[in-house]
């Protein structure tokens, strides 16, 4: 499928990360959050989190857009990425295990959900949750 079919299929809400390394983002979502990979080069990236879609670009790939100059520190400051009915526990083991951050430990919450926070190699926040008590 070219880029513009692409493009083109696309309805509803998407997520779209501009990363430094689209391998290394590629290889923490994988490993730490049980992605699949629906297309992948050095870069742009599909990857899919059950019925979700999150597209992953290099920061290059955006040299000419305004965006580009707010590409400085950490990412994803003040936003939680969440993927619902994702075992917590099992994305902290996996985060620990490959040397990811992981800011809160898998726990359960009053609100109802079992959840950890984890930050990818571009400081982007995750939280796999699913309900307490599974």
């Amino acid at each position: 499928m070219t880029g513009a079919e692409y493009g083109r299929s696309l309805s509803g809400f998407g997520v779209n990360l501009l990363v430094r390394d689209v391998a290394a983002a590629v290889a923490f979502h994988r490993a730490v959050l049980n992605a699949t990979i629906v297309y992948e080069d050095p870069d742009f990236a599909v990857l899919r989190h059950g019925a979700a879609e999150t597209m992953l670009h290099a920061d290059h790939t955006y040299d000419r857009h305004p965006i580009r100059a707010r590409l400085t520190g950490p990412r994803g400051n003040g936003v939680e990425l969440r993927l619902h009915q994702a075992d917590p526990d099992a994305a902290e083991a996996a985060a620990r295990a490959g040397g990811y951050e992981v800011l809160s430990a898998a726990a359960d919450k009053g609100h109802g959900l079992r959840e950890a926070y984890i930050v990818d190699p571009d400081g982007y926040i995750w939280v796999p949750d699913r309900p307490s008590g599974l």
